[in-house]
Parts: C-alpha cells; structure tokens; sequence
C-alpha cells in the first residue's frame, strides 16, 4: 500500500496563486493525500473560509500565532504534517497530476532514503512556460544515469557544490529520517541548499527522478527575484559554499571541498546577471555583481 503525502503550504501572501496550488492538489492522480496550509500572517485575505467551504476531510488550515518568517514557517510545516512523508509545496506554485504517485513510487523503491525530488517545469506570473539561463543549466548539472537516480556521499556533494540542480519545492521529505534536522534559520535563500549538504555530509541518501512532476512559478514579486535583485542570494551562496568546502576538507572529502570554493555557477550567474544589468544602464548594481564574480566572495553582511 502507497504511504500517504502531506502537501504543506507555507502560505504568507498571493491568495489567487495559493487557490491554483490547492486545486492541483485535489487533482492529484493519487488520491492518499493530506493538505495543510499554515497561514503565516501575511496580511493577506482570509483564506480559511475558502478551505472550509471546500468541505475535504483531507484538508486543514492553521494559523501561526504570530508571523514567524519563510524559514521558521518551513519548519511549522515539516512539524505539523500528519505523515512520515511531507512536501512543502510553495503557494505561487502548482503539482502536475502525478506529483504524489511518483513520490510514493519513489518511496517504495527507496524506504531509507531522506528526501525524493523531480524535475519542475518554469512558467510565468501568467502561467505560461517561462525560460532562464539558471534553468536550462540544471539538466547539465545532474548526474547521468536513469530516471532516478540516488545522490549520496562525496560525489553528490560534489556535484552539488558544483551547482545546486534540485529543485527546492519539489522535495518529498521523510521525517523519520530527518529527526530534528531542520532548515538553519540563518539563511534567507540557501536554507534548502544547507540543509540537503548537510544531510549528504551525514551519510544520508537523496533520490531524484528526472519526470518533470511539479510546475515552478517565477513572478516579479517572488522572495527569490528580491533577493537576487538585492545580491542578498549570492552573499549567501558564496558564505554558505566556504562552509561547505570547510566541512567537507574535514571529512577528507577533497574534490567537493575544491568545487565549493571555486563557485563556478555562482560566478557564471552574477556575470550573466551583471550582463543584463549592463545593456540596462544598471551601472552600480553591475560593478557589485562584476566584484563578487572577480573575488568569488560575498558582502558577508547579508544573512539574517
């Protein structure tokens, strides 16, 4: 029998998205699913009257005490799943009508592994296919192989120290296997980054598939596109890859250790980004971006 799927929708602002990601849900192909959706007091319309009227046993709504922020609301989420298996699904996100039957294949194929992903397809605020040079890299950045395909030990970590191709979002997490490892609220953007290299440093498994079961939105008023605009993004990738390479020189791991400190794809997007910025007129933000591409090193000012 297919473990069940807690769907958890940290939800903060964009009502209109959030009903196009709780209307995929109930499409799913599979139909042992749970859904909450933790409200974090983003000021937002209410919500949990829309919930109710949608009369699903299967689905609750809860309401933080007080906004605690995108990181600690992750957490919320991972703790209030009624399931060993949890996806935290982003509110301007959707689920392709497969999403869950694959995780549960996954799961099935790979009881001891900590987390399942799949590949995304990009669209716009409108909901058209969207393109970025960061997403068309990330095909070239997995590891050969299969439709699925396991990460575990200094390879993986290297590959992924190379340049992050998991999709956050579409992680499928066991909590059996987590325990109390948990998003380090330090980070702002590279939460999910952190905590997958962690797990990997740990001894842990991951298991991806390369079927594209998830819809990732890119809009204007994304959290991603604010924090990159604000460097913020790269600060934080280039602090937390000198953590990774510390940690994996440690662990005698020397080629993932190498490929941390030499941020390749970070240094490739920031000169892509300085680029565009460049034919804008965006002269300072430029001379910022060409800076952090030439040294390899953040502002170190950026993290929470």
């Amino acid at each position: 029998m297919a473990e069940p799927v807690t769907l958890a929708i940290p939800f903060h602002r964009g009502a209109a998205y959030l009903r196009e990601a709780v209307e995929s849900v109930r499409m799913q192909s599979s139909e042992d699913w749970r859904l909450v959706v933790v409200d974090d007091r983003g000021g937002e319309e209410d919500v949990s009257t829309w919930l109710t009227g949608l009369a699903d046993p299967r689905i609750r709504y809860e309401r933080n005490p007080a906004n605690l922020g995108m990181v600690p609301c992750w957490n919320r989420c991972l703790e209030l799943a009624e399931t060993d298996r949890v996806t935290l699904l982003h509110g301007d996100d959707r689920l392709e009508p497969g999403y869950v039957a694959l995780m549960q294949e996954l799961c099935a194929l790979h009881p001891q592994a900590v987390a399942f992903f799949c590949e995304a397809r990009i669209i716009d605020e409108t909901g058209s296919d969207a393109f970025s040079l960061a997403d068309r890299m990330k095909p070239w950045l997995r590891p050969a192989g299969g439709e699925n395909y396991a990460l575990e030990g200094e390879p993986a970590l290297a590959a992924l120290a190379r340049g992050n191709f998991i999709m956050c979002p579409t992680l499928c997490w066991s909590r059996a296997r987590l325990g109390k490892r948990r998003f380090d609220p330090r980070w702002r953007q590279v939460q999910d980054l952190d905590l997958t290299t962690r797990l990997l440093l740990e001894g842990e498994r991951l298991v991806g598939s390369r079927v594209a079961a998830y819809v990732y939105r890119r809009h204007p008023d994304a959290t991603t596109v604010h924090q990159s605009g604000s460097l913020l993004r790269f600060d934080e990738e280039i602090a937390l890859l000198d953590e990774v390479a510390v940690r994996a020189h440690a662990k005698g791991w020397g080629r993932a250790a190498k490929l941390a400190r030499r941020r390749d794809t970070v240094r490739l997007h920031l000169l892509q980004r300085a680029a565009l910025d460049l034919a804008h007129g965006r002269l300072g933000r430029a001379r910022r971006e060409l800076a952090m591409a030439w040294t390899g090193r953040g502002n170190q000012g950026g993290r929470a």
